[in-house]
């Protein structure tokens, strides 16, 4: 579900808001972008993503990095963060809440491009990374390393 274009008529923003009860009730709104046509990256770190096992309805815990080069829009954070916080009670694999998020953001955003990085804490002692990005970045972009280190574990 997506509310539209008008900043001013966002309709979570500055309001109580309901905690979603999943992804697909969770509206995502967008803002324009006052500087389309310009290049540049928006990075949004969530340290601290979490999902269930669809398996074993244990939790999982993620370090998820999205990075996006805005055109007309721009995503609405407190409803960004609402619709990550909808995984919370969401039963999906770690490829399939990575991927779904991205595609999500392109879908509602139509960016000029986008990339996700998803840092698995690892179950059962093994971490699963997920990466995914819509094509090649802009070439006049300046293009960051995510800066999450690989699991290591204890050694």
């Amino acid at each position: 579900m997506f509310h539209d274009d008008n900043p001013r008529s966002t309709s979570q923003l500055g309001k109580p808001t309901e905690q979603p009860q999943s992804p697909d009730a969770a509206v995502l709104e967008r803002v324009p972008n006052s500087q389309a046509g310009t290049d540049y990256l928006v990075r949004v770190t969530t340290p601290e993503f979490t999902s269930l096992c669809p398996m074993t309805g244990q939790p999982d815990f993620a370090h998820l990095v999205i990075d996006y080069v805005p055109d007309a829009w721009l995503v609405e954070s407190k409803s960004l963060k609402l619709y990550l916080t909808s995984f919370r009670n969401h039963g999906a694999f770690h490829e399939d809440c990575t991927i779904a998020i991205a595609r999500r953001l392109v879908g509602e955003l139509a960016p000029r491009w986008l990339r996700i990085g998803g840092y698995w804490y690892p179950r059962g002692g093994m971490p699963i990374d997920v990466f995914w990005q819509t094509g090649a970045p802009p070439d006049s972009l300046w293009l960051p390393d995510q800066n999450v280190a690989p699991y290591r574990g204890r050694g």
